[in-house]
């Protein structure tokens, strides 16, 4: 089974970073399954956002905290005791990055070791999933995807803060032997109802439409590894088992990505969207725009040959479930039940593709 219930079933968890928009989707996934979820944050990062709009705090334990204080992260994993840490607390947008590259590094960098130091320190921790990105790696705009053992890089702050926290999360694997198994999983561009992080496309997208406005796109040719956030999170949650399993060649880093051939420019994705909503048009910018990478892709062969793991969704699909969940909330639905609602029909996804079950 590729995400196994009966794991999590009262399971102690650490979630950094759960008022975020992966963050909180991943935590109210952890508590269908059964888990005893713990959430240390700075408060939601948008306003609304997920966490507020689905009601998280009455779910789980609930904490406001910064990871950029090694104090506070130390204290809230020994009061909790986690078996587990998903390690997702981040300063997560490129373009902010260049304006606030400080507080990039100090979050991404100096935040991601202030966890696994207090990690290692801690003697419940058995198992420690680190959250970075695809724009770890040093970007060739070359045609090939990139695969786990590609060097490590980024033009921009986010993207080498990102590059600097592998390094980093490699360091500690390799230093300190009997202390939590440590992964690092790296996916694409996760897209998802609930998300309104400010410059990005799809979030962009949806809140022209809710304003009935012309959404303004700055790469239409771009081509990113877009997947649906319960994809990503699907992954993480497989590599926690096996890291709780006690299975040490789970202890480092994995892609979790799109098909190869299901990788689409900016584009396909803004027409997609305008199809999917009813809505009409576009426009480009003006004025001079910061460097984004134009062509990245991810080798996700390792996760399918040694996990099992490949995608459940089509990106189209994957689409058609943005636009449900926000025009089911824009129309007075309940977040909440509308993202369990999502969960379980993914979980019956994943049913139909594995043979298994992977929901209870």
């Amino acid at each position: 089974m590729l995400v196994r219930s009966s794991i999590w079933q009262g399971r102690r968890v650490l979630v950094t970073g759960h008022t975020g928009f992966k963050g909180g989707w991943l935590s109210l996934w952890l508590h269908q399954l059964g888990a005893e979820v713990s959430g240390f944050s700075l408060p939601a990062p948008t306003e609304p956002s997920f966490f507020e709009q689905t009601r998280l705090a009455e779910l789980i334990d609930h904490r406001v905290g910064d990871v950029r204080d090694p104090a506070a992260v130390a204290a809230v994993i020994a009061e909790v005791r986690p078996e587990i840490v998903f390690h997702l607390a981040a300063q997560p947008l490129v373009r902010y990055s260049y304006d606030h590259p400080v507080e990039t590094y100090a979050i991404n960098v100096m935040g991601t070791v202030h966890v696994l130091e207090a990690c290692r320190h801690q003697d419940s921790v058995k198992a420690v999933v680190c959250v970075t990105t695809d724009k770890c790696y040093e970007n060739r705009e070359w045609v090939w995807p990139y695969r786990e053992s590609d060097p490590m890089g980024g033009h921009d702050p986010y993207s080498s803060s990102k590059g600097a926290a592998e390094l980093v999360i490699s360091a500690y694997r390799r230093s300190y032997s009997g202390g939590p198994r440590i992964a690092s999983v790296r996916a694409g561009n996760v897209i998802g109802g609930g998300d309104w992080a400010l410059d990005r496309l799809v979030p962009d997208l949806v809140r022209a439409f809710i304003a009935g406005e012309r959404p303004l796109i700055r790469n239409p040719r771009s081509v990113r590894p877009w997947q649906h956030v319960l994809e990503a999170l699907s992954g993480y949650l497989r590599i926690g088992e096996r890291l709780l399993d006690g299975d040490d060649t789970a202890a480092t880093a994995w892609n979790f990505g799109p098909s190869d051939d299901d990788a689409q420019p900016v584009g396909w994705i803004v027409e997609t969207m305008l199809a999917g909503w009813g809505a009409q048009g576009w426009d480009r910018p003006g004025g001079e725009q910061p460097h984004e990478a134009v062509l990245l892709r991810l080798d996700c062969s390792k996760a399918r040959a040694e996990l099992g793991w490949r995608p459940a969704l089509r990106l189209e699909e994957a689409l058609g479930k943005v636009i449900e969940w926000h025009r089911g909330v824009a129309d007075g639905g309940d977040a909440r039940d509308i993202s369990i609602r999502q969960l379980a029909d993914y979980a019956a996804r994943r049913d139909r593709q594995m043979g298994e079950v992977t929901w209870a």
